[in-house]
């Protein structure tokens, strides 16, 4: 029996399932990964339905009778417990040449920022903790995080990347990180802005405050 959520009994469940809109960030975890079991330790307590959610994910049969309420705790526990494998995998040697691929495809997007000239994006979580942020996108050059672009990925928990892999990623392949960042220089008529006169602007507004404050 597949996962209750897929339509097609003949597609791999993980195919499937990156094939997902909005998922186009993930890639296939390789079914020997997940089937050593020295790979999910500490996964088990993790994921409701953990035997059932493997079986599903592997497109093995099972014998269990499922009502459409665990159906539905089934299809979430799946992909909750793909996401936690992927972003193991990812940082192994095979995962880094999948996401590789992935990356010289453009297929995390690029840097929002006008300077950084549409510089290849990675995916990173702001947590390794499921249901604490959405996936954002990191910039090599400017090396600053974003949101991603497209609504779709704004769902994808950033806990199925983690916090460490494109900085892995960049260490496994240094010949990708760019040994030029465009820094933006705040100007006035064309002139660049001194960062003193910044600071006595400041003072000068802290100044203000504080005798309108006197005043009342």
């Amino acid at each position: 029996k597949m996962d209750p959520s897929t339509e097609s009994s003949e597609e791999p469940w993980i195919e499937w399932f990156c094939d997902l809109r909005g998922n186009e960030f993930f890639c296939q975890v390789d079914k020997a990964f997940i089937e050593d079991r020295f790979n999910l330790y500490g996964l088990q307590d993790a994921v409701p339905h953990f035997s059932l959610a493997i079986s599903i994910i592997l497109d093995k049969d099972y014998d269990e009778e499922i009502s459409e309420e665990k159906g539905d705790e089934l299809a979430q526990s799946s992909r909750l417990l793909y996401g936690l494998i992927h972003a193991r995998y990812i940082v192994t040697p095979t995962g880094f040449k999948n996401m590789l691929t992935k990356y010289r495809c453009i297929d995390f997007g690029r840097c929002p920022r006008v300077f950084c000239l549409g510089f290849p994006a990675l995916p990173v979580g702001v947590s390794d903790e499921p249901g604490q942020g959405s996936v954002k996108i990191y910039c090599p050059r400017c090396e600053d995080v974003y949101q991603p672009i497209y609504e779709k990925h704004h769902n994808v928990d950033g806990a199925y990347f983690g916090t460490s892999f494109p900085h892995m990623f960049l260490m496994n392949y240094p010949s990708l990180i760019p040994s030029n960042k465009i820094p933006y220089a705040p100007k006035i008529f064309g002139f660049k802005i001194h960062e003193s006169s910044k600071q006595i602007l400041k003072t000068q507004a802290d100044e203000k405050k504080k005798k309108l404050k006197r005043g009342k």
